[in-house]
């Protein structure tokens, strides 16, 4: 005869001939469920060490189901429960790991859209300038994603992102995402002159620190996913800077998409295509670009020989050398919207929006998914011809929209909600890539 535990039932008059008032039996589903053990307790007389005058027909009731013994100890009332490991996939937590105040906005915002609180922790700067991450509850079995901002100080955010992930590791939760929305030293992806890939270095701390998956938007070079040994969903943030296009900037159908230099040409495109508007191409730059460095080892030939060898003689290569600013495309009486994906020293974009004004371009925006804003950047923004910057808030910049109205900000915090919820419960994450081009 089967009992309400699914397993035999036990025969009291089995136990007739124990000593002790203290059974367990156990028993074995044959659906492979976790084993129960059945607790039964025999009530007895007062003088618990005598169990010569037990009546064996003495019913016997069950109380809860236990993984261990309970106390040989009497209670005063018996009880009937019946408990189950928790086989059920656990829960998430969301936490911050800035340490100022302003950083968290983000983080605020997609626990807000999620229906979950913030997790508990404390993180600070020691007297030391050393960073301590205090958790303040349980992680245990759960999912635990990080959001990180990167203000100003980057090497700060980052020791704190690496804090954290390893005080989450050592607390035994389950998986670990960090959520970087900017990923900090994405610029120093490529190798030049003698210095290093510091983006490289950066992925494989998150590694060893104990993160399992990043989700992080628009990645200065998509090629840096490479650099991760784990999985990293580069979301991007277009279709919102699109819609922001179409709702926010009067006629814009008289537009024209620009490309501050060759190598934005793609993303410009994907941008005009979109809108079904122009496209124009800036060559020539005022300062040297990024992508204009050269590689520097610049050491003089070898003076050396052997025998019967010369040293190499290699051809002279000529010093690149760019012309002035120019625009390839018609921007006259239009409206011409210059995109990029990171804005940070903008003499650049100044210099290119005074050009397209004397092009005959009669308003200028620019529109980036970074808004670093480094230096006087809202200062020069403020003097210069550009009539708006917008950006996302990837990275905090209110101080700067304090310092210049110029500076609009566009909410991404609805996509990365998404993909937290997406990644929690296993779902694909192909609908957050919809009519999203690999261009973008």
């Amino acid at each position: 005869m089967n009992s309400a535990f699914g397993g035999p039932e036990v025969d009291a008059g089995l136990l007739g001939n124990q000593s002790t008032h203290l059974y367990t039996a156990r028993t074995i589903n044959k659906r492979r469920r976790p084993d129960i053990s059945l607790v039964l307790l025999r009530e007895k007389p007062d003088a618990v060490s005598d169990t010569r005058g037990c009546d064996n027909n003495m019913p016997l009731r069950r109380l809860g189901a236990h993984r261990s013994l309970v106390s040989s100890s009497q209670p005063k009332q018996l009880s009937y429960g019946f408990t189950r490991m928790n086989t059920s996939r656990g829960g998430y937590r969301v936490f911050s790991a800035n340490s100022t105040p302003a950083c968290t906005e983000l983080a605020k915002k997609i626990t807000e859209r999620l229906g979950v609180e913030l997790g508990k922790s404390v993180v600070f700067q020691e007297t030391n300038s050393e960073t301590r991450v205090d958790l303040k509850e349980s992680v245990r079995g759960q999912d635990v994603f990080i959001i990180q901002t990167i203000p100003r100080d980057v090497n700060t955010a980052i020791m704190e992102l690496l804090v954290m992930t390893y005080a989450l590791k050592s607390a035994c939760a389950r998986n670990i995402i960090g959520v970087v929305p900017y990923f900090p030293y994405s610029k120093q992806c490529k190798l030049r002159k003698r210095g290093s890939v510091v983006c490289k270095l950066l992925a494989s701390m998150l590694a060893k620190a104990g993160a399992s998956h990043v989700i992080t938007m628009d990645l200065h070079q998509k090629e840096i996913q490479g650099f991760f040994s784990f999985p990293v969903d580069n979301l991007r943030a277009s279709p919102f800077l699109i819609q922001y296009i179409q709702e926010e900037i009067p006629d814009y159908r008289n537009a024209v998409i620009v490309a501050k230099s060759p190598s934005a040409a793609k993303r410009a495109q994907s941008f005009a295509e979109r809108l079904r508007l122009g496209l124009a191409v800036m060559h020539g730059e005022a300062h040297q670009s990024e992508s204009d460095m050269t590689d520097g080892r610049n050491s003089p030939p070898s003076t050396r020989t052997t025998a019967g060898h010369t040293g190499l003689e290699l051809p002279l290569m000529m010093a690149k050398e760019k012309p002035p600013i120019s625009v390839v495309g018609d921007v006259g009486g239009r409206i011409a919207i210059v995109v990029d994906d990171i804005i940070d020293d903008v003499e650049d974009f100044v210099a290119a929006a005074e050009t397209l004004k004397e092009r005959g371009a009669y308003k200028i925006y620019i529109m980036a998914t970074h808004g670093l804003l480094s230096a006087e950047a809202p200062r020069l923004i403020e003097e210069s011809a550009i009539d708006e910057v917008v950006v996302t808030n990837t990275v905090p910049h209110e101080l700067q929209k304090l310092q210049c109205p110029k500076i609009k900000t566009v909410d991404v915090s609805m996509i990365l909600a998404e993909a937290i919820r997406r990644t929690h419960n296993g779902e694909s994450m192909s609908y957050l890539f919809r009519n999203v081009t690999v261009d973008d």
